[in-house]
């Protein structure tokens, strides 16, 4: 649900629940956009450094996003015109990119991974007046604890007053 930038609470987390990784989307992803012998080819995996097949860190980057996604469409509420809420709703716009993108553990097939959202920042956009920057610390472990993704996104959202 859009909110304005005002009112996004720091420190609010979002739970996107568990997310198995089934191998074959590993592979089918790999082959298609990060073909590696680690990430394509069982036999040759286990010759690698892994030891074994590992998901491709930007399979597990879209995972995340396709958990966001389902977790944002579960949360839409449309807002109606009334008497008690005159004028303009808040939007969501772009993202205009993440940071410190970073898979610090090997996510293998029929790995269980938790992913999360925690709003960390928010900025004012000098460049575009009514408009601010959420920054979020996004996250997937394992069923073992283990980190297997970490980076801070960002997305714009509009603000309630105008700078």
């Amino acid at each position: 649900m859009a909110q304005w930038l005002e009112d996004i609470e720091l420190g609010n987390r979002i739970d996107l629940g568990p997310w198995r990784m089934e191998e074959a989307e590993m592979i089918a992803f790999a082959r298609k956009y990060d073909p590696q012998p680690f990430h394509i080819d069982p036999e040759a995996a286990a010759q690698s450094h892994f030891g074994g097949l590992v998901a491709s860190g930007w399979f597990t980057v879209a995972c995340w996003m396709r958990a966001m996604m389902k977790h944002r469409n579960g949360q839409e509420v449309k807002y109606e015109k009334s008497s008690e809420e005159p004028g303009p709703r808040p939007q969501n716009g772009p993202s205009p990119g993440f940071i410190n993108l970073k898979w610090p553990y090997p996510v293998r097939p029929g790995d269980i991974i938790t992913f999360s959202g925690t709003t960390s920042e928010k900025l004012l956009m000098k460049s575009r007046p009514g408009w601010g920057i959420i920054r979020s610390l996004n996250e997937g472990f394992s069923q073992h604890g283990e980190p297997v993704l970490q980076f801070t996104g960002q997305s714009m959202v509009t603000c309630k007053t105008k700078s």
